[in-house]
């Protein structure tokens, strides 16, 4: 089976509100606004514009803002994208209808939780969300003796562990910095972008690109991908410089090896198709910069937005515009506001890691731009995706 042969679903009776009929319908729509919410209340934090009285009320810390990006925001969007495909993949049913409707409450009632519940409290509603969306997950692919991608499911559990140890933090439990847990739970996510990306990309490149002829070695992919797993517990063990800067430095070479070899110049042209290589290339300088700051040549932070903005939240609003346009029945086709989409996270992307790397104004305008576009970007996935992810499929079909 196809990791993300997710194009024709088996057939199924169409019942309830389009919005709960597959997973990625809410969880995309709740992650887009939550993504283009949560980074202005962020800057507002940042910037102090917050009043006293509704700061003290409001947990918006630096914890938050990195715990909510990836746990937040990242895991909806890994949740809905597992469901879909993993209901193609197996012919079985992931959550719909009161099923998905609980589970996406839950989300809720964790990022409510986050922002203004006390530590206990917000640890005991957020956590559970991971293991209770996994459970279907690993349900139907034992149905299916879908062992292939059982490697997702087991990446969802570590996934909880993370999240787990940073409420631990929290709490006052253990004594590691909270960014540590969210560091991991990062290379995490980008091991599951990685490992997905190289399955897909060319593949949507061969099929996308008339004359293109993407080049793909297996033996080359999972030397690739074992060096970036490598290169993360590297940097999570506190590898020595002149041991983690060489490795990261071989992973992003082969990463931008592979990309060349997939004939990512042939997508120029192709929004749908270039969003997915040039974020999968920020990989590469995410563990560029790393190696970098390993050396105390630049801050980590410089590296870890490479992979969160320019990687995850590039790679998030590709596969959320193509998955929702395929499954709501819509040809595969970038108009103007996809491209817009498109420009405006790589913008972000550029000039969020341009102010890590210093390049900042006396008033911090760098940082608002880059925080503008992020906003304006997801911002624009919700007012030009929410009809289609609420309305049935225009072909009939189920999703």
């Amino acid at each position: 089976m196809s990791l993300l042969s997710i194009d024709e679903p088996p057939a199924v009776r169409h019942t309830g509100h389009p919005v709960w009929r597959l997973g990625f319908r809410p969880f995309y729509l709740c992650a887009a606004f939550f993504a283009a919410l949560a980074i202005p209340v962020w800057m507002a934090q940042y910037y102090g514009w917050i009043p006293q009285l509704a700061s003290v009320a409001l947990h918006v810390g630096f914890a938050w803002h990195m715990h909510e990006m990836v746990f937040g925001m990242g895991l909806a969007v890994v949740i809905g994208f597992l469901y879909t495909a993993a209901y193609n993949w197996t012919g079985f049913w992931t959550p719909v209808r009161g099923h998905l409707a609980a589970l996406v409450a839950l989300w809720l009632a964790g990022r409510l939780a986050m922002l203004l519940a006390p530590p206990l409290v917000a640890a005991l509603i957020d956590w559970p969300f991971i293991p209770a969306a996994a459970w279907p997950l690993l349900q139907v692919m034992r149905k299916a003796n879908n062992r292939r991608n059982y490697f997702l499911v087991g990446i969802l559990g570590l996934l909880a562990i993370t999240n787990g140890v940073f409420h631990a933090i929290a709490l006052g439990w253990h004594g590691l910095q909270a960014a540590a847990p969210i560091h991991a739970a990062i290379f995490l996510i980008v091991v599951i972008e990685a490992a997905i990306g190289t399955r897909i990309i060319p593949m949507f490149t061969r099929n996308g690109a008339p004359g293109s002829s993407p080049l793909v070695q297996p033996k080359l992919d999972k030397v690739s991908l074992g060096l970036l797993v490598l290169s993360a517990c590297g940097w999570l063990l506190s590898f020595p410089a002149w041991l983690f800067g060489p490795l990261a430095l071989l992973a992003a070479g082969l990463i931008l090896l592979r990309l060349w070899r997939w004939d990512a110049l042939s997508t120029l042209t192709r929004p749908l198709l270039w969003i997915m290589h040039l974020s999968y290339a920020w990989i590469a300088a995410g563990l560029v910069l790393l190696a970098l700051a390993r050396w105390q040549l630049v801050s980590s932070s410089t590296g870890f937005h490479a992979l969160t903005v320019g990687s995850m939240a590039g790679l998030i609003l590709g596969m959320m515009t193509r998955t929702t346009l395929g499954h709501t029945g819509r040809p595969l086709v970038a108009g103007r506001a996809e491209t817009l989409i498109f420009v405006l996270i790589q913008a972000s992307a550029f000039l969020r890691v341009a102010t890590a790397l210093g390049w900042e104004t006396e008033h911090g305008l760098v940082m608002l731009l880059a925080a503008s576009c992020w906003t304006l970007g997801f911002a624009s996935y919700v007012v030009v995706y929410l009809p289609y992810l609420t309305a049935p499929r225009l072909d009939g079909k189920p999703g």
